[in-house]
């Protein structure tokens, strides 16, 4: 919206900054964490009055977390509030990949939030059903995987671009809007299965879209692209700012949400964050480059899905408990051991990720 505030500009004076993505995207970041430290506190308050019991503990969970039972849930809404006036106040609202993002992140928030009001409302570490919420997450991410798919250039469309090698592009045809689907959906879902641990989900998060935000940032500009030697998408510069909105309400939210957390993300931030990264993995083309700066949710979601179909085999456990970092908790390991250890881990796959962008 400030974006056109430059048009009253002659050229050389304050309101030409604002034709610049990184001065906005610097702006998106101080105003989504200014958001969260003047809203977080009211908004803690109202949920804690309005959720009582806070979020529903599971049974079968680690013995430690008994003790966080009466702390309530939502707090994904700090974030979401903060990321979504952020961009729509920094960004250009006529670009077609914010618009896009910003309605995949505001409907995997919607679908988390409903899944967090049935929880706490009910009482039950059960929402709404696996199969519900993977529909809704699939319909939401057909539609922004088709549009995302229309935007791209001619010589792009439909095709998966490989990290490092620029000139190998697989076609994948009709194939692209499932493949784009299940990024969105797999990289959603993910975030959610990593949210299990004060801090543990938020860092992450706001690594990758650290990464991403600069991968988006050269992807957009014909310079970056040649001397990156990565393709070159329009627009997505813009990007930059949503996910300097990203970074900066997740700063915030973490000023809540550190050991011991006053308030729990909640599906309704985890999907939401989650769906961002995928989608803004999909329209930069880096889709690949996802999977390795958001790699500790990978192994995350790996490990719930080797410990089911292990278990359903074999009647036995490959970990003590899955997600995985609740493995280690039953090892012994203390909470912000995890979670400190798990944050070096996501910094060294962002940097591994960032370093695809071979410079020539």
């Amino acid at each position: 919206m400030l974006y056109w505030l430059a048009a009253l500009s002659d050229g050389g004076d304050f309101f030409n900054l604002f034709r610049y993505i990184t001065f906005r995207a610097g702006g998106a970041f101080f105003t989504a964490l200014i958001f969260g430290f003047v809203f977080g506190r009211p908004l803690i308050n109202v949920l804690r009055r309005r959720q009582g019991k806070g979020q529903p503990i599971r049974d079968d969970g680690p013995e430690a977390h008994a003790a966080k039972s009466g702390t309530p849930t939502m707090g994904g809404l700090l974030v979401l509030s903060a990321l979504v006036f952020s961009t729509v106040m920094w960004a250009r609202l006529d670009n077609n990949y914010v618009i896009i993002v910003l309605f995949v992140t505001i409907c995997f928030g919607g679908i988390g939030f409903i899944d967090d009001y049935l929880k706490v409302s009910r009482q039950n570490p059960k929402g709404v059903s696996s199969k519900i919420r993977l529909l809704s997450g699939f319909l939401v991410a057909a539609v922004a995987a088709y549009f995302i798919a229309t935007n791209h250039p001619d010589a792009l469309q439909n095709r998966l671009a490989l990290p490092i090698f620029k000139n190998l592009l697989v076609d994948l045809g009709f194939l692209f809007v499932p493949f784009a689907m299940i990024v969105i959906v797999g990289s959603a879902n993910a975030v959610n299965l990593t949210d299990g641990l004060d801090g543990l989900a938020i860092m992450p998060v706001m690594i990758a879209a650290g990464a991403l935000g600069v991968i988006a940032y050269a992807v957009g500009r014909v310079d970056f692209t040649e001397y990156l030697d990565v393709h070159y998408v329009n627009g997505t510069g813009e990007i930059l700012i949503l996910c300097s909105g990203i970074f900066g309400a997740g700063l915030g939210f973490l000023w809540y949400n550190a050991p011991p957390a006053a308030v729990f993300m909640g599906d309704t931030g985890s999907l939401a964050l989650g769906g961002a990264l995928g989608a803004v993995a999909v329209a930069t083309k880096h889709e690949i480059v996802l999977a390795i700066v958001g790699g500790l949710f990978v192994v995350e979601a790996l490990s719930v899905i080797i410990q089911v179909l292990y278990f359903k085999m074999t009647g036995k456990r490959v970990f003590l408990m899955a997600p995985i970092h609740h493995h280690f908790e039953k090892k012994g390991w203390a909470e912000p051991q995890i979670v400190i250890r798990f944050w070096i881990i996501s910094l060294i796959l962002a940097m591994v990720g960032l370093a695809t962008l071979k410079v020539r």
